[in-house]
C-alpha cells in the first residue's frame, strides 16, 4: 500500500484508509471476531490509518475500536472528532477538551493523532453549523492547546459547509487536514462541473487544499454505498442513509449512478465503487481514502481497486461525458 503525505503535518498515511463510521458499520455491528479479522488484515494490507468519532454508534466505534488496537498490539494513525452542539458554544476551549478525554477513555489511548471538528462550517452560526469565526479564533486554538498537552497531534475539519466559507478556513493556514467529499456522483472538489450538476459545488477545493499543504482525507467516496448502484443495504451497514451533498435522498443518488453505468458496460472498470475509489486515489492532493467497511469482503474489494490505480485518461473523459448528462 502507497503512503503519502498528510499535508505538511510530516505523517504518512496510506492510500487507503479505515472508516469506522455507522455507514459501513463494521467497527460498530460486526461480531467481534470480524472486527478483529478486518483490522488485522488492514494492517496486512498496509493500511495505517483508522479514523472514528463519539457520534458513530454512540461511542461504539471509539470503544471496539480501541479493543481490538489493544487486542492486536496495533501501532496505526488514529483520527477522531468533536462536534459542539449550541451550549457548547458557551465554553468552546472547555466542550473540546472534555470531548476529547471522553474519547481517550472510550479509545484506551492517551493521544490521538488528528483530532477534527465534526460541526458544518459556514459564515454564521446555524443549525448544526459553526461560524469560520468559531473555528478560526475558539476551535483551533482550544485544539492547539492540546496539542500543548501532548494529546493531540494536528488539528482538522470536515469540510461541508458553504463552499466559499471553507476555502477561507483553507487559506487561514491554521488546519491541518481538510475531510472531503469526493467521489462519482459528486466530483467538484476535484474537476469543474457543469451548470446544473446536482450537487454542491465545492469549487475545486481539492486545489486550494494542495497550494496550502492542507492534508485530504475523502470521505463519502462510495456516497454511503448508493455507487453499489442498489437501495438494498448490507446487514450489518446503517439501514438508512442520509446523502451528503449530493442528492436529497439515497433512492435518487441510487438512480443517478445508474445512470453513469455506461462506465461500466463500455469496459473502463469492473463497477462503479471501484470506479470511485480510482477518481479520488488519482488526485495528488488527496492523502488517504476512507472506505465505511461492512465485511472483510468490502475491504478487500476496496484495497483492490487502490492498487488498480488512478483512472486512465480515456476513463475520465468518458465520466466528463456523463456528469454533462447528470446536469
Amino acid at each position: 500500500m502507497e503512503l503519502r503525505n498528510l499535508g505538511k503535518t510530516g505523517l504518512r498515511v496510506s492510500t487507503l484508509g479505515f472508516g469506522c463510521g455507522n455507514v459501513g458499520g463494521l467497527i460498530i455491528r460486526g461480531a467481534p471476531g470480524e472486527r478483529e479479522r478486518a483490522v488485522a488484515r488492514a494492517m496486512e494490507l498496509g493500511i495505517n490509518y483508522f479514523d472514528t468519532a463519539p457520534s458513530y454508534g454512540d461511542g461504539k466505534s471509539e470503544e471496539n475500536l480501541g479493543r481490538v488496537l489493544k487486542a492486536l498490539k496495533a501501532r496505526v494513525q488514529v483520527g477522531t472528532k468533536f462536534r459542539l452542539d449550541p451550549p457548547d458554544l458557551r465554553d468552546i476551549p472547555g466542550a473540546v477538551a472534555r470531548s476529547l478525554d471522553a474519547s481517550l477513555k472510550r479509545l484506551g489511548l492517551e493521544r490521538v493523532d488528528l483530532f477534527q471538528l465534526h460541526n458544518r462550517i459556514e459564515s454564521a452560526r446555524g443549525s448544526g453549523a459553526l461560524s469560520l469565526g468559531d473555528v478560526l479564533s475558539e476551535v483551533v486554538p482550544a485544539v492547539q492547546k492540546l496539542r500543548q498537552q501532548g494529546k493531540v497531534g494536528f488539528c482538522g475539519i470536515t469540510a461541508l459547509g458553504e463552499t466559499a466559507v471553507l476555502h477561507q478556513a483553507i487559506d487561514a493556514g491554521t488546519i491541518d487536514t481538510a475531510q472531503v467529499c469526493y467521489n462519482l456522483l459528486n466530483p467538484s472538489a476535484g474537476a469543474a462541473v457543469p451548470a446544473g450538476f446536482p450537487a454542491q459545488d465545492f469549487g475545486r477545493l481539492l486545489e486550494r487544499t494542495r497550494e496550502r499543504r492542507v492534508g485530504v482525507i475523502v470521505i463519502r467516496v462510495l456516497a454511503a454505498g448508493a455507487l453499489s448502484g442498489v437501495e438494498t443495504r448490507h446487514p450489518v451497514a446503517v439501514p438508512t442513509v442520509d446523502p451528503i451533498s449530493t442528492a436529497p435522498d439515497y433512492r435518487t443518488d441510487v438512480a443517478r449512478a445508474q445512470g453513469l453505468g455506461a462506465l461500466v458496460r463500455e469496459g473502463y472498470v469492473e463497477n462503479l465503487i471501484e470506479a470511485s475509489i480510482r477518481l479520488a486515489v488519482g488526485s495528488e492532493a488527496v492523502s488517504t481514502v476512507l472506505v465505511g467497511y461492512s465485511s472483510l469482503e468490502h475491504l478487500e474489494a476496496a484495497a483492490a481497486a487502490v492498487e488498480r490505480g488512478p483512472l486512465p485518461t480515456a476513463a475520465l473523459q468518458r465520466l466528463a461525458a456523463l456528469w454533462s448528462g447528470l446536469a
